[in-house]
């Protein structure tokens, strides 16, 4: 009897370790995060010229963003369809030519910045609406996930008149990704808390002119698209891990990863990168040209 006893035990035992087993088959390791893209999944990028820009060089936040996601397993393809100075209307009147016949499964849209920047020739918060929201429901008609970024600052101090004029066009994205179940990636948000913690510095810190993107600005704009798409903390620093070795820009003979430690250095200095380096290579010219007498 008690040998039977114990037999039935071990049979319990063992079915519910099998119960078990079953129950967490198929699930993530602990830590791990799912990521919204699968591989072989193609990602358009809609936008104007900062979005251009983006899929034009090696540092650029659209082949950030497909670098990222490659660090972590997945490998997309990127349609690039940003295009200078466009607006609203425009990205509208393209969309299908652009995007739609292109089949992607996702779209980011990133549409805000010209429409305002533009004064009298942009496009009315009113008409904007309209525009972005026939946009989000073609691509959704077609069957494409869409992710909506904010727009990005129009010159780097939020108080002047254009960054203003721009919350309420960047409200209404939020809202309009909320109702249309679209993701999110608040760039907006994410520049003005990275100029906060950006060290004492001379000019721009994360663009060229106020408004295109330089090297670090491409950075905080790939990591907002990817931490949108579900990227983890632990995900994001592979994706930056990778970036590191990446040139910084077309032709570029230094890494973002040395670029990003040059920025720290010429803020330290109380000179822009750009001085920074000219000093420095004048330096190197002077001492080349002393050698060869």
């Amino acid at each position: 009897m008690l040998k039977t006893m114990r037999r039935t035990t071990r049979a319990m035992l063992v079915a519910l370790a099998m119960v078990g087993l079953l129950a967490t088959a198929g699930r993530a390791p602990a830590g791990a995060q799912e990521i919204a893209v699968k591989s072989g999944e193609k990602i358009a990028f809609l936008g104007d010229s900062i979005t251009q820009q983006g899929a034009g060089s090696p540092s650029g936040y659209v082949r950030l963003v497909i670098s990222g996601l490659e660090a972590n397993g997945v490998k997309a393809e990127a349609i690039p369809a940003g295009v200078s100075g466009h607006k609203s209307n425009d990205m509208l009147a393209r969309l299908d030519r652009d995007v739609l016949q292109k089949k992607p499964n996702w779209m980011t849209l990133s549409c805000g910045v010209n429409d305002v920047w533009h004064g009298e020739r942009g496009v009315p918060l009113d008409q904007y609406k309209t525009n972005i929201t026939s946009i989000v429901d073609k691509a959704q008609a077609a069957g494409i996930k869409v992710m909506i970024l904010t727009s990005t600052m129009i010159g780097e101090d939020q108080p002047n008149a254009n960054n203003q004029k721009l919350v309420a066009y960047n409200d209404f994205l939020r809202a309009l990704a909320v109702e249309k179940k679209c993701l999110l990636a608040d760039l907006n948000a994410d520049m003005q808390a990275a100029l906060k913690a950006a060290p004492p510095h001379k000019g721009n810190w994360l663009t060229g002119d106020g408004v295109h993107m330089n090297p670090l600005g491409n950075q905080m704009m790939a990591a907002g698209v990817l931490k949108a798409f579900g990227l983890s903390d632990a995900q994001m620093q592979k994706a930056r891990e990778a970036w590191a070795a990446i040139p910084q820009g077309v032709g570029g003979s230094i890494t973002l990863g040395q670029y990003n430690r040059l920025s720290e250095l010429a803020a330290k200095r109380d000179r822009s990168i750009n001085d920074l380096v000219n000093d420095e290579l004048s330096k190197a010219v002077e001492a080349l040209l002393k050698q060869a007498q």
